[in-house]
């Protein structure tokens, strides 16, 4: 028998397309995901070597309400499928000279922090996280999940975005709270994590700091590959399918509608919505490549200013690094002058700053007995720079191991068992990201809420964008808020035909 339920078509099997097609399922419709690489996950895909595994992108959780909601939606309770264990203190910052600040969930830790490092600062911190608190209030908890394909959306939520400053950049911002360096970079930094420059991106990427001490930083046991897996279990739950080895090549377009895809292998699949969770750039000059666009045009997705990339490093070790902690960054000598190098001069610097995973510490089933699994992950500039990265990787790679091991794992070198690494060009052309962007559009403000490509696609009929390319951006919080705006744009499944 034939199952009447209408047919939605997702692109990518990454956060955002699978929490999408969940919701989907959830309210009455046959979902498809349909995905290029052999296993779902997107930027969370999994690498399995050697005994270790190795989440391949994002490490943390911010907001499990979130992810307990999609699980409440499909009948299930999270818990039985996923284990969380909170991490405080969130991570610890190694500055440059050495010095280490603990970022805590406890506000009198964290004072205790910044009275010893710049007690001049104490008063500045309170009145930073009330201001935090307010920017969240807004730009988090009554916008990141409305859909802004309305200017009048816009204009209303203009008021407010004045009001909190949403017009100036995160690190000027700080700025007006801390007067120690090393406070304006531990307070500024957050951006970086879902692509964006501390010193361009909108100042209302300052909830960061509040959503983390709100909500907590978690980490799913068995690594996010366990997240992705269970997603996976509510789709096939509720009778929906993912196609992985499945690459979509074109966005099917009937009468300005969309009617399905068109896969490399020429296989047509009909749907009656189709949901893109591709980079929005490849999106829009690839998959809609024959269709006239009026908005985002071949010259306005080429012209259109893209997050920077990652370097990323796994590695493994015979032995356990007992003094590094599970979420570690490892500061280099600047701040400013190395984010103008990544973001503007599109150079690839000598120096770096760090972020090194150690999901071991928590969890040792992700590396062989007596052993450690780790990623560092280095920001650099796109494929704009013109790095060959053929070329640069294994010197980078060197140089970052060098600087480890001088650093945070004295004896690192002799005790590596497996390695592997991923670059922009891994972006580009494993992931069908424009300029190898690790995290799609750069969320300035000029290309936030309104301005970022639209939930409901400006361009076709039936089209949906989720992801870190649409609102309200990148980061698993944002790409799973992205699938909840459909709710609101997309009707019940018993509904859709009538």
């Amino acid at each position: 028998m034939s199952d009447p339920r209408p047919h939605a078509v997702v692109v990518g099997a990454g956060f955002g397309g699978l929490a999408a097609a969940a919701r989907l399922g959830a309210r009455g419709w046959r979902v498809t995901v349909v995905e290029k690489l052999d296993a779902p996950g997107g930027r969370a895909y999994v690498f399995r070597q050697d005994g270790f595994t190795f989440d391949a992108g994002p490490t943390i959780i911010t907001a499990p309400y979130l992810l307990e909601e999609l699980w409440d939606l499909c009948g299930r309770r999270m818990a039985d499928d996923v284990t969380l264990r909170a991490i405080d203190p969130f991570y610890r910052i190694r500055f440059d000279d050495g010095d280490v600040m603990s970022c805590s969930a406890d506000p009198e830790a964290t004072r205790a922090e910044i009275a010893r490092i710049a007690p001049e600062d104490l008063a500045g911190f309170d009145r930073f996280m009330r201001d935090s608190e307010a920017i969240y209030r807004v730009a988090f908890g009554e916008l990141a999940d409305k859909p802004f394909h309305r200017i009048a959306t816009l204009l209303r939520a203009a008021p407010a975005m004045i009001r909190l400053q949403g017009y100036r950049t995160v690190f000027g911002k700080v700025g007006d709270y801390f007067t120690n360096p090393k406070l304006r970079v531990a307070f500024s930094f957050h951006p970086l994590l879902i692509g964006g420059n501390p010193m361009t991106t909108t100042a209302y990427y300052c909830l960061i700091a509040h959503l983390e001490r709100m909500h907590g930083v978690h980490y799913a046991m068995g690594g996010m590959g366990a997240l992705v897996k269970g997603i996976v279990g509510l789709i096939d739950g509720l009778g929906g399918f993912v196609r992985c080895n499945t690459e979509v090549e074109e966005i099917l377009v009937e009468g300005g509608r969309a009617a399905g895809v068109r896969l490399a292998s020429g296989e047509r699949i009909r749907a009656d919505i189709v949901v893109s969770n591709a980079d929005v750039g490849w999106t829009y000059s690839k998959l809609l490549s024959k269709q006239p666009r009026r908005r985002w045009t071949d010259r306005r997705v080429g012209r259109a200013r893209y997050s920077m990339s990652l370097f990323v490093w796994y590695f493994g070790t015979n032995r356990r690094f007992d003094d590094v902690y599970h979420h570690t960054m490892v500061l280099g000598p600047r701040y400013e002058g190395l984010l103008k190098d990544i973001f503007t001069r599109k150079h690839l610097a000598d120096d770096f700053s760090l972020y090194l995973h150690r999901p071991s510490m928590t969890d040792p089933s992700l590396a062989p007995e007596g052993c450690d699994a780790f990623y560092v992950l280095s920001p650099v500039p796109h494929l704009g720079s013109g790095v060959d990265w053929s070329e640069r990787a294994e010197p980078y790679r060197a140089a970052i191991e060098k600087r480890l091991e001088e650093t945070v794992m004295p004896g690192l070198s002799g005790s590596i068992v497996t390695s592997r690494m991923m670059t922009p060009q891994d972006f580009r052309d494993r992931l069908l990201s424009v300029n190898g962007a690790a995290f799609s559009l750069e969320p300035q403000l000029f290309q936030s809420a309104w301005f970022r490509p639209h939930n409901r696609s400006e361009e076709v009929e039936g089209l949906f964008l989720v992801g870190a390319g649409t609102h309200p951006g990148a980061g698993v919080p944002g790409v799973i808020s992205s699938a909840r705006i459909l709710d609101q744009l997309v009707p019940e499944g018993v509904a859709y035909r009538r």
